[in-house]
Formats: C-alpha cells, sequence, structure tokens
C-alpha cells in the first residue's frame, strides 16, 4: 500500500492588511520567520503582481529612496524596533525598486525604518519586494505606507501631499482617493505649509500639534498666538478661542498697532530724559497715564537728582 503524498503547504496570509492590497499578495517563496503555516484553513493564494518578485537581499544593495516623504528616524523608536526585529525578525518585506548604478543598486520605497533598524541590529540581509514601479508610484506608495503606519509627522504628510499636487498632476480629489483621507484633511494639511518657518519648527519638534496650528492658521500673524500656546500650554480648545478673538478682528489690530506706536513713543522719551538728566530712565505707559522711573547706580547720582528737582 503506498503513502498518500504529503498535502501542500498552503501559502502564508497577505503581510499588512492595508498594505497588502496595495502590494500584491507574497510569493510562495518568501516564509516569515516565525508563524506556522497551516493548510487547512490558509485561503487560497492570488496571483502576484506582475513585475514583483520576493526575495532575501543584502542590506549593503539598498539606499534610501528619493521620493521617501520621511525626513526625521527618531532614533529611541530605531533602537526599539530593533530590538524587535532581533527577537522576531523582520515581519514584512521591504517595498523596493531597481536603481540606477548597475545589477546590486536598489531604491528603498516602503520601509526604510525596518532597513535602518536591521542594520542596527546586525542584520547582513532582508526580505524585499522588488517591483517595477514610475516615479509617481514611488512617492505615491511611500506616502501611503507611511500614513496607514502614522509614521509622518503633519510636515512631512503634507509636503509628500504637495509634491503629488505640484510634480505628478493630481488633484485634491483624487489625491484624497489614493491615500485614502478625506479631501478637507488634505486641504487642512497643505494649510500648514503656508505658515512661518518658526511655526513649522514648533511642529517638527512638537512643540506645537497639528490641532493647535490648524487653529492658528487663518489669522493673518499666527506667530504671536504660536508663542503664546507654547508658553502658557494652551489646550487645543483654549487655541481656538484665542484663535478667534484674534481672526480678522479690527479692534484688535487697531490696539495692537497703537501699543505698538505708544510702546516707540516711550522709548523716544526715554533717550531725551537719559540724555538731559544723565540717569538711565523707564517710562511704562498705561492707558492715559504710566509710570516713569529714574535708576540710579549711587548716592551721588540720588543727590544730583534730588537737586535738579528741588530747584
Amino acid at each position: 500500500m503506498t503513502a498518500a503524498p504529503p498535502k501542500p503547504i498552503a501559502k502564508p496570509s497577505p503581510l499588512g492588511r492595508g498594505l497588502s492590497a496595495l502590494f500584491g499578495d507574497a510569493d510562495a517563496s518568501y516564509q516569515p520567520p516565525v508563524a506556522t503555516p497551516r493548510a487547512s484553513s490558509a485561503a487560497p493564494a492570488a496571483e502576484a503582481v506582475k513585475g514583483e518578485t520576493l526575495r532575501k537581499m543584502p542590506v549593503t544593495w539598498l539606499k534610501s529612496g528619493i521620493y521617501q516623504p520621511r525626513r526625521r528616524f527618531d532614533e529611541a523608536a530605531l533602537q526599539e524596533l530593533a530590538a524587535s526585529i532581533r527577537e522576531r525578525g523582520i515581519l514584512e518585506p521591504l517595498l523596493v525598486r531597481a536603481a540606477p548604478g548597475g545589477p546590486n543598486a536598489y531604491e528603498i520605497i516602503a520601509g526604510e525604518r525596518r532597513w535602518r533598524a536591521a542594520q542596527i541590529a546586525g542584520l547582513h540581509e532582508v526580505p524585499v519586494m522588488v517591483r517595477e514601479l514610475t516615479d509617481r508610484e514611488a512617492l505615491e506608495f511611500g506616502i501611503i505606507e507611511n500614513v496607514q503606519r502614522e509614521d509622518l509627522s503633519p510636515l512631512e504628510e503634507a509636503e509628500g501631499y504637495k509634491r503629488l499636487l505640484e510634480e505628478f498632476g493630481h488633484t485634491q480629489e483624487a489625491l484624497a482617493k489614493i491615500v485614502g483621507k478625506s479631501r478637507p484633511h488634505i486641504t487642512n494639511m497643505l494649510r500648514l505649509l503656508t505658515l512661518p518657518p518658526e511655526i513649522r519648527q514648533m511642529l517638527g519638534e512638537g512643540s506645537l500639534s497639528m490641532a493647535h496650528a490648524r487653529a492658528i492658521v487663518p489669522v493673518k500673524d499666527p506667530l504671536p498666538l504660536a508663542r503664546e500656546i507654547v508658553k502658557k500650554g494652551l489646550n487645543v480648545r483654549q487655541a481656538e478661542a484665542l484663535a478667534k478673538r484674534h481672526q480678522d478682528n479690527p479692534e484688535i489690530h487697531k490696539k495692537r498697532a497703537g501699543a505698538m506706536q505708544a510702546d516707540a513713543d516711550a522709548r523716544g522719551l526715554e533717550k531725551e530724559l537719559e540724555r538731559v538728566i544723565g540717569l538711565k530712565v523707564k517710562i511704562a505707559p498705561k492707558g492715559k497715564g504710566g509710570t516713569l522711573t529714574l535708576i540710579y547706580h549711587d548716592l551721588d547720582q540720588l543727590d544730583d537728582i534730588i537737586r535738579k528737582l528741588r530747584s
């Protein structure tokens, strides 16, 4: 009696629900380093995407993608990911495409954090999915992967959207469908790029949140508000109320302009009095009045000003 042939091993399920829909299902030649496949429960394998191959590749063959939307990589987060990779390996392959420079040159489209962490973990090879992609598709995939993982900072996300709109001719409506976001979300993100450089730096450093920044975007001069929000630790609702008071409010603009003029006048009077009496002078206007302060450094100066006042 002949033995029954062994059952075929079912193909592993797609790696990453959102990303598998974009990248196509994994090739049967790639086996995740953990998890034992179970033939009885696995779904039938879908066809691989045309022009796509799955393999292991030396880390030295890879380089950062020119369309990578990420600009900053948190060192602590990379160390954590490296520790996970040492323990479990890389569970999801990197997406790459061939790059100029020879047969062993590839550009990372998605998964640069895994590549960096793998090198920290001491890996010499990483699983990759090689795919034929245009420049536009490379940028789209890079943004979509990072947006799905919530790995991008608000400014990195906004800059990625801007590049898709300007370099590849997408409309906001089409872009919203591609990245799975609403059109108002795309519009609001792009408005962050209109903020002054100092506010964008606050966003990048994390001292100002995206919600705070969105609250002050409509204000003509948002920088003083951003500084006040950070200094006082205002919450989003308080920031919105602050912006509402300032937004296109002619009274506030008038008072601000008047205060600036009063300050300039006060500084001029201070200089004039200092020349006359020979002492440091401070003038602090308040309403229709204010205070005048004379600053002396020794008793001789005090006696001198007293004599002048009595004469």
